[in-house]
């Protein structure tokens, strides 16, 4: 074995065991546990129970990189030492990475990113991630905040032109692109604008007012993404991102977008799906053990 990831979920924990040719072995899921206590034991259990190889647990949120407090929306850790409360009762050192960070690694190493220089992955689902690589390394910063394009301001001249609401977002700010781009942004537009109100795939699938503006909002993230990272390639994941016509509809909004005659990267749909985020935690966990 060579290394293994968990993926932690809001509803399910998910440890993947990896061979040294990254082919997956074994596994163990757990449903994600209500309380921190639980949360750490469940924790503690999973880690045990991948041997003597490097570790790397994926979630969505950030750890503060002095405090080592965490921030979470779908786990019962904000406010807490999640990681260093893990490394105490595993007597182990362990990785964190945010899932979306993860995602990209497991796609620009394994993934439809291979081989390619300069990849970006984007999480549409409940929430909105993303993430940069070059040469299969993340690249990050300082803050730990890298990556967190869903909590850019929502664009001002489509918020006027479609009289678009400016909302509280979980992360304390209000009107962050998250808010009417993540899965309940999509039914949110199209309240807003008197569309069909129903599922977000319902709402995809009828390709109307609501899912042009998104596409529209939705573009105007990427063309933030492409304008800081200049990417290659552009990876999609998430709920959203299994909508059939996805990448031909964001091609075109992206296209009108960017800037007059430029090009505009390739997208792409992930490889791996949603369950890739262990894959690039048990990746970067490897790594920074070989680099030591």
């Amino acid at each position: 074995m060579i290394a293994a990831g968990i993926d932690l979920g809001g509803t399910k924990i998910e440890a993947q065991i990896f061979d040294r040719g990254w082919k997956l072995v074994a596994t163990e899921r757990v449903s994600t546990p209500k309380t921190y206590e639980g949360l750490i034991s469940a924790l503690k259990k999973l880690v045990s129970s991948c041997g003597d190889v490097p570790v790397g647990i994926s979630a969505a949120g950030l750890i503060h990189p002095e405090t080592g407090v965490a921030l979470t929306s779908n786990l019962p850790a904000t406010g807490r030492t999640l990681v260093s409360d893990v490394v105490k009762v595993t007597k182990r050192p362990l990785v964190w990475i945010n899932d979306a960070r993860a995602l990209l690694l497991s796609e620009a190493v394994f993934g439809v990113g291979e081989g390619v220089k300069r990849v970006a992955g984007v999480i549409i689902g409940t929430g909105i991630g993303s993430g940069l690589s070059v040469d299969g390394r993340l690249q990050a910063g300082t803050s730990g905040t890298s990556g967190e394009i869903g909590h850019i301001a929502l664009p001002a001249h489509l918020v006027q032109r479609y009289n678009l609401p400016l909302l509280a977002c979980g992360c304390g700010r209000v009107g962050c692109m998250e808010t009417l781009i993540a899965g309940p942004g999509l039914v949110r537009i199209a309240k807003a604008v008197k569309s069909l109100e129903s599922t977000p795939k319902d709402i995809a699938a009828e390709r109307g007012k609501a899912w042009h503006i998104w596409c529209e909002l939705t573009a105007e993230m990427l063309f933030t993404l492409n304008t800081i990272g200049d990417p290659e390639l552009i990876i999609l994941a998430g709920g959203l991102s299994k909508v059939p016509h996805l990448v031909d509809d964001l091609k075109v909004a992206l296209t009108n977008a960017q800037f007059k005659g430029f090009p505009i990267p390739d997208i792409r749909i992930a490889k791996g799906g949603d369950a890739s985020g262990a894959l690039g935690a048990a990746y970067v966990a490897w790594r920074q053990s070989a680099d030591d």
